[in-house]
């Protein structure tokens, strides 16, 4: 199949693709009849004082140029119907793949290059190359046709120096695609190394590290320099082939000239043949070299990067079922960002009963986000373990994992399409009685009837963004649901309701909490303090947590501890 899509034959649709085929025969006759008109026009025309009809067959190669014209118009026109089925395919598997590795941990810092140029680069050279391949082998028949009509002995000398250039140039082909491959990988780290220097320009000039951002993008700008120049080395190559197959038949007609004469070759068919060499072969070998060397060689190895790159990661074995409930275990966990860098969490103990509601709390900063990934399997422990059920979240497939947890984060994602799309994206199958209770228990009544079941605007809110977003994860099949900070755009009465909704949900929840009402709500609440954690009921940790009443007397500053319920 990849190769398959590597010569963009699985996405090209049957029917353009005859109808290119066939519009290619009006465009033959030009090449194909050129040589023949020049000849008659010279002989039968010109040469025996006849100039009507040495017009006539020059205008019979005018009518001839007309229909080829006619041809190409309409490859040009099918040409559309062609590529951009195979630029979505292309689309597709960028994003799908870089998908699959976000989801197996493992960020694809190249996705982007190859998504914003790589891919274009492959679009237009995959219609060029369509025009010129159809091209030369329209031409290349046209002119044999023609020449044998003419005298044998005109292919005779002129296609076996074609044929040798055209075989020196193929033989070319391995070599320069090497340096094309060096060119895009070259090309690759030089856009992720600049990107990653020009996000960061304000730090960089604010302290003074200019001369270390320059020395991160030399190296990266010397590798590509370097591949340029190597292809540049190809580039010559190429036209010494040209000279073989272009040049060569010219001459060889020329020198033989004297001698087809004698053996009675007339001189308007030795005038055709220079006409199929100078219209013919030699601009579509010219054309033909231009393509595959150049942006021919850089189509097959940008592609074969995109569709290398898209494929998913090796996983080892994964246990397929979670087993026992919806609960969750961690065992002395801790995770940090980086080798050297200090731990987020360190040796974390917790157990979340199946259908307990846990709020977790503590300072901006201090790993509440990274705790929901690693518990939701998005992020890998250092050392330690996170079980769901009585698995390890690791050893559970992206696709099983994704049945039994869901996590809204807080910007809530809103995706092309309808709002009934959006809203059942966790449970296609879900009943319209199903839906409807779903979006009266979170509270998006209005929102819903208002948008109906258009396509959802780009200009939604936030709020109503996570409104969406809580309705889809209220409808997913997941026993557990991690709500961080995803209602953060909501006024308190609707984070109440959304929260409720899902507290009553025959479901695991945890809550990072946004305000002390969500860890007021909570049966039990966890409280990071970047060393350790607590956990236990809001009456229990007011009394044995001071990180937890320093929490409580920011969230309420009108308000004492005491009366707190």
């Amino acid at each position: 199949m990849k190769r398959e899509i590597a010569f963009g034959i699985k996405t090209m649709p049957r029917g353009p693709a005859v109808a290119l085929l066939l519009w290619s025969v009006p465009e033959a006759l030009p090449a194909a009849l050129s040589g023949v008109a020049v000849a008659n026009a010279v002989d039968s025309g010109f040469l025996a004082n006849r100039p009507g009809v040495g017009l006539a067959w020059l205008g019979l190669l005018l009518v001839a140029a007309g229909l080829g014209a006619l041809g190409s118009r309409q490859v040009y026109r099918l040409l559309g119907a062609l590529v951009e089925p195979f630029r979505d395919t292309l689309v597709r598997k960028v994003v799908g793949g870089a998908l699959r590795h976000a989801v197996h941990g493992r960020a694809d810092d190249g996705a982007i290059a190859r998504l914003t140029h790589q891919v274009e680069i492959v679009r237009d050279t995959y219609a060029g190359l369509i025009v010129v391949l159809r091209g030369f082998v329209v031409t290349v028949v046209g002119v044999v046709v023609g020449m044998l009509s003419v005298d044998p002995v005109i292919v005779a000398l002129l296609l076996p120096p074609f044929l040798l250039g055209l075989g020196l140039f193929l033989g070319t082909l391995g070599m320069a695609a090497e340096r094309f491959r060096r060119s895009v990988h070259a090309d690759e780290r030089l856009a992720v190394t600049a990107g990653a220097v020009l996000a960061g320009t304000r730090d960089i000039a604010a302290t003074g590290a200019e001369e270390h951002a320059a020395d991160m993008v030399a190296g990266p700008i010397r590798a590509q320099a370097d591949a340029e120049r190597a292809i540049a080395g190809v580039t010559a190559a190429r036209s010494l082939c040209l000279a073989v197959g272009g040049w060569v038949p010219l001459v060889v007609l020329l020198v033989a000239g004297p001698w087809l004469v004698s053996r009675g070759l007339t001189a308007g068919a030795v005038l055709g043949g220079l006409t199929y060499v100078l219209i013919g072969l030699q601009p579509v070998l010219r054309n033909l070299m231009a393509a595959i060397g150049g942006s021919g060689l850089r189509y097959t190895v940008t592609l074969r990067r995109i569709l290398d790159a898209a494929e998913p990661p090796a996983e080892p074995e994964r246990r397929a079922e979670v087993g026992r409930g919806g609960g969750l275990t961690v065992r002395d966990l801790t995770f940090a960002y980086g080798a050297h860098a200090e731990p987020v969490l360190r040796g974390l103990d917790l157990v979340v009963e199946p259908g307990d509601h846990l709020a977790i709390v503590g300072p901006s900063g201090i790993g509440k986000s990274t705790l929901a990934g690693l518990l939701c399997g998005l992020l890998r422990p250092h050392a330690g373990a996170v079980l769901l059920g009585d698995v390890p979240v690791s050893e559970l497939s992206p696709e099983r994992l994704a049945q039994a947890r869901t996590l809204i984060p807080q910007e809530a994602y809103v995706f092309a399409g309808t709002v009934w799309d959006n809203l059942t994206y966790f449970a296609p199958d879900a009943a319209p009685e199903q839906v409807a209770q779903a979006v009266t228990a979170i509270g998006a009544d209005e929102l819903v009837a208002r948008l109906g079941d258009e396509v959802v605007p780009s200009a939604l809110s936030a709020g109503e963004r996570q409104l969406i977003a809580l309705v889809r994860a209220y409808l997913s099949p997941a026993a557990v649901v991690v709500l961080d900070e995803s209602t953060c755009h909501l006024d308190p009465a609707a984070e109440r309701r959304a929260e409720e909704a899902f507290a009553q949900r025959d479901c695991t929840l945890i809550v990072i909490a946004h305000r002390i009402s969500s860890a007021l709500r909570a049966r039990r609440v966890l409280v990071l303090d970047g060393t350790g954690a607590a956990v236990g009921d809001h009456r229990t940790l007011v009394g044995t947590s001071p990180l937890y009443r320093d929490l409580l007397g920011h969230w309420n500053p009108d308000r004492r501890l005491e009366e707190v319920p």
